[in-house]
């Protein structure tokens, strides 16, 4: 099963602000497809953002804004499982950027690879993306958009690969269900209620 891996990145802390999407398509197995895009944000850059990623009002002058870059995004999304690593940023940033711009929702499913993380390999200090990609030897230039969904894709598979199977085993075994975006909603993954036979046993 393929699914899409998103990270963006924002010039302030306004979630209606993205500068950089990368996006990854993968399956168990391998990349199949990648994506990057600077993007004009149309709003001023905070210095802290700036210092996080390194993007700079000069870099995007002559990048799409989100509105050109939207139908792209959408042929990537619409219809797909994606994930993202802490996923309520990144789909708080598309839900809020097609707000601002009034575009309509894509249908999509989602999960977090955090959330995941915390449920596959618990005994981690933190599950951060830098500290759950150095437990796997995963090298990368942290908070570089294209890197970032490309490190996620690659938590998603070993996760998989952890319960010798694919999306539906993993989530089985973490007891978790998708979030969705919809129509100018969502929903977001939640962890499913144990039956009273599971809380015998936990």
């Amino acid at each position: 099963m393929q699914f899409t891996s998103i990270d963006f990145e924002t010039a302030n802390a306004k979630r209606h602000s993205p500068c950089a999407i990368g996006i990854v398509v993968a399956n168990e197995h391998e990349i199949v497809d990648e994506f990057y895009s600077l993007i004009n944000p149309l709003v001023e850059f905070s210095s802290f953002n700036i210092a996080v990623h390194g993007i700079t009002p000069s870099d995007i002058a002559d990048a799409p804004t989100f509105s050109e870059v939207w139908p792209t995004l959408h042929s990537y999304l619409a219809g797909n499982l994606v994930i993202a690593h802490n996923a309520s940023f990144d789909m708080s940033v598309i839900r809020n950027t097609l707000d601002y711009f009034q575009i309509a929702y894509p249908e999509m499913d989602y999960l977090c690879t955090a959330n995941i993380s915390k449920k596959v390999w618990p005994d981690l200090m933190n599950h951060k993306l830098n500290t759950v990609a150095t437990h796997h030897g995963i090298a990368f230039e942290h908070h570089h958009a294209l890197e970032d969904a490309r490190v996620a894709a690659y938590v998603f598979q070993h996760a998989m690969r952890h319960y010798d199977g694919g999306v539906d085993t993993l989530l089985n075994n973490c007891n978790m269900r998708k979030g969705r975006i919809f129509d100018h909603g969502y929903t977001t993954p939640k962890m499913k209620k144990a039956t009273r036979r599971q809380r015998i046993y936990l």
